[in-house]
């Protein structure tokens, strides 16, 4: 059992907590708990259900972590939330367990920072190096691929996928997919422009900043389609894998529903 735990606070003896754990005042660890090396839980935070919490996490006042989800259909099963090493996750921030109606896990994945009053819904899966700004709301099974940053005020509906290196803009609606390496935002929001700031922060060549620029143009003011799009990017050299990997994504949205490729999973 951990020394650094606070006299107000309530840990079931059946949870798993490593001994360089700190649990501030007035936390409440469930029995199904486990939490990994150096792991804080400043004041205040309830870690409930089947939850797995990896190791150097910072976790601020009133977060809950590991409650019911928000779904109608839910039937308390077992279900869990995993979340990986050297997340920061801020004041009332909330992440559900999973439902099952998927694979019964929500999870974060490892170097996120989750600001505060933002919310997980049940059956999301956040990749790494995620942010997410003040009140961000994500609907379930809604899926954060690893670098993207969602600002402030955003709600995402359910099953829509956020794309790698995207930056969603303050105060959006999102009820599409955002494609990775794009700046969207709006009401619904749409992709603007590339996220030229992020493809610079993370070393892109500026090969791939151009070609991504111009697949950017070619399918979002110009039309073309993107059949037509991925052979007037080959003929001009600049099919490159970034420029495929954002044609993969959009294939695979158009193939969807309402502009969400993972909406033709869900059950009926």
């Amino acid at each position: 059992m951990p020394t650094n735990i606070h006299p107000t606070a309530v840990i079931d003896p059946r949870a798993e907590i490593h001994d360089d754990v700190e649990v501030g005042p007035h936390c409440i660890v469930g029995p199904l708990v486990t939490i990994g090396s150096g792991t804080q839980l400043i004041a205040n935070v309830t870690v409930m259900g089947r939850v797995t919490l990896g190791q150097r996490n910072r976790v601020f006042p009133a977060a809950v972590l590991g409650g019911d989800p928000q779904d109608v259909s839910y039937r308390g099963t077992d279900t869990q939330v995993i979340i990986g090493d050297d997340n920061i996750i801020r004041e009332g921030a909330t992440i559900n367990r999973g439902s099952e109606k998927e694979d019964g896990t929500t999870s974060l994945g490892s170097g996120c920072f989750i600001m505060a009053g933002s919310h997980i819904a049940h059956d999301c899966k956040v990749g790494n190096r995620v942010i997410m700004a003040n009140a961000t709301l994500l609907g379930g099974h809604v899926h954060v691929h690893d670098d993207a940053t969602i600002s402030g005020g955003v709600a995402v509906h359910h099953f829509s996928t956020i794309g790698s290196f995207s930056f969603t803009g303050g105060l959006s609606r999102v009820l599409h997919d955002v494609p990775p390496y794009m700046l969207a935002e709006g009401n619904p929001s749409r992709p603007r422009c590339i996220n030229l700031v992020a493809l610079k922060r993370n070393n892109f060549s500026a090969d791939s900043i151009r070609a991504l620029a111009e697949a950017h143009r070619l399918i979002f003011r110009a039309r073309v389609g993107i059949d037509h799009a991925r052979e007037i990017l080959r003929s001009s050299e600049l099919l490159m894998p970034a420029v495929n990997h954002l044609l993969s994504f959009l294939q695979n949205q158009y193939e969807g529903r309402h502009g969400r490729g993972r909406d033709r999973r869900r059950a009926a």
